[in-house]
């Protein structure tokens, strides 16, 4: 793009300065480090801190001032409480300038960040207003120092631009500059570590990041489709918790099943699906077979991730992880401009997972499949491909879910639940409202069908200790 004339682009800067936080917006809370059984993120207050996420690859990348504020308190208003967003990003971020002509790099050399004096005169100072303004919002930046292919292939003179050495200066000056905002930083970037060398450079960015932030913040690797962390990183001391990519897929058979290993790990660490199908992306890469996934393929990775140990999931739109629109070259076919893909329904109905999860006691939540009873027909309850059912429940018995995908009805195991009285109610995962359907004495099995039925209609059945007086599902959870 051609720059702006510096007299316009000041003006133009100018008028988006970092407004401050209004009385109307969210408490900011970030996470700070994790819970003590290594299972959950916790914020500075200790106390449980949700990740629901949103996949924003090219947002320092590709948008300018205006359009990120609007992305932003898109999200917030959404229920999100993480934005991943890559800094040197992977659509020639390195060569491409930002909406104001600036690079990231001089000479394409990470240990030298492009700076200029004045606060709206680089790329990073464009960095620091979204960063700032996504922790007025309430939002944590999930932040990328580089999109995998910068460490992983040539780009400069037949060599990759990192290596250990200039990894690790240019970590410490990530961390300095950001390490006292809400940030998480997510290294890797779709890519697999694949030698000693390249192990040794992610190694040497980690070093530098804590270095630069003074250990203040956690740190995760996003690999490939299929992958998780804890293959390279599970014993790294500096990898606070294993992010996976499931992948882009609609099975939970082969794909999503994997949660559930990484979570079972030792010593035990916090583990979330940091890229899992997108809203509107082709099935599989194959749109010619399989098309593009709707909402409903998109939540059940939710329940599917979330009831088997995950600490929260994390959203895309494939419109919006390339901040897509017309006049930019597209990837894997887009179906809208990224501003119109904000609405598509997949997005909103992700608070309502984190909204049901909260509305119970979080810290003692573990997944448990062993309460729902095996059909006569076990594929079909609980189920395999993108028709498995899964289940979670407190360990302490005081409430269990169980995620059916398809409208069909199941039989549970009533005992995981303590007291002699069950509450039990359905969740509308498409809408977030509860319904109760009564108390049940708690005593064998008993079956279960949901509202309406219908293979493409998802539920969730909520049991209570009915003794709890727990609030409706996805109400808040006050004074337990």
């Amino acid at each position: 793009m051609t720059p702006l004339p510096r007299i316009l682009l000041v003006a133009a800067l100018a008028s988006l300065t970092l407004a401050p936080a209004r009385a109307d917006e969210p408490k900011s809370r970030f996470p700070a480090r994790v819970s003590d059984d290594g299972r959950l993120l916790l914020a500075e207050d200790g106390e449980p801190f949700f990740y629901l996420g949103d996949t924003a690859w090219e947002l320092f990348h590709r948008l300018d001032r205006g359009e990120a504020e609007r992305y932003l308190s898109d999200r917030a208003r959404k229920g999100f409480t993480v934005i991943q967003a890559v800094a040197l990003a992977e659509l020639d971020g390195h060569s491409t300038p930002n909406a104001y002509g600036h690079l990231p790099l001089v000479d394409l050399d990470p240990a030298r960040p492009a700076v200029s004096d004045g606060p709206s005169d680089d790329y990073w100072d464009h960095v620091d207003f979204i960063v700032d303004r996504a922790n007025a919002l309430g939002l944590t930046i999930g932040f990328l120092p580089t999109w995998g292919r910068y460490w992983h292939e040539p780009i400069k003179d037949g060599k990759p631009l990192f290596n250990a050495e200039n990894a690790g200066k240019y970590g410490e000056w990530l961390g300095r500059r950001y390490g006292g905002k809400g940030v998480i930083w997510i290294l890797g970037g779709d890519r697999n570590v694949e030698n000693d060398d390249q192990k040794a450079l992610i190694e040497s960015m980690a070093r530098g990041l804590r270095r630069g932030d003074g250990g203040r913040r956690l740190i995760s690797f996003h690999p490939t489709g299929g992958q998780g962390s804890s293959r390279w990183f599970h014993d790294a001391d500096w990898l606070s918790f294993n992010m996976r990519q499931n992948g882009h897929n609609t099975d939970y058979t082969g794909t999503y099943d994997h949660t559930r290993p990484d979570y079972d790990l030792l010593p035990p660490k916090p583990v979330i699906d940091g890229e899992p199908l997108y809203e509107a992306h082709p099935i599989s890469f194959k749109a010619d077979r399989n098309g593009h996934s709707i909402a409903a393929d998109v939540r059940r990775p939710l329940y599917w991730d979330l009831f088997s140990g995950a600490c929260g999931h994390t959203y895309g739109h494939h419109s919006v992880w390339q901040m897509w629109q017309p006049g930019r070259p597209p990837i894997n076919n887009p179906l809208l401009p990224w501003h119109e893909a904000l609405d598509d329904p997949g997005a909103a109905q992700m608070q309502h997972g984190r909204r049901l999860i909260e509305s119970r006691p979080t810290a003692s939540r573990i997944p448990d499949d062993s309460l729902i009873v095996a059909d006569r027909v076990p594929t079909s309850v609980p189920g395999a491909g993108r028709y498995r059912f899964v289940a979670t429940r407190d360990r302490d018995g005081s409430y269990a879910m169980i995620y059916a995908p398809v409208g069909r009805a199941f039989s549970v195991r009533m005992d995981v639940v303590k007291g002699p009285k069950v509450r039990a109610w359905w969740f509308n995962p498409r809408t977030g409202e509860a319904e109760s359907i009564g108390e049940f004495p708690n005593e064998g099995e008993r079956r279960f069908g949901p509202p309406a039925p219908g293979e493409a209609l998802d539920w969730i059945l909520v049991l209570d200790d009915a003794s709890r007086n727990f609030p409706p599902p996805g109400r808040p959870l006050t004074g337990d």
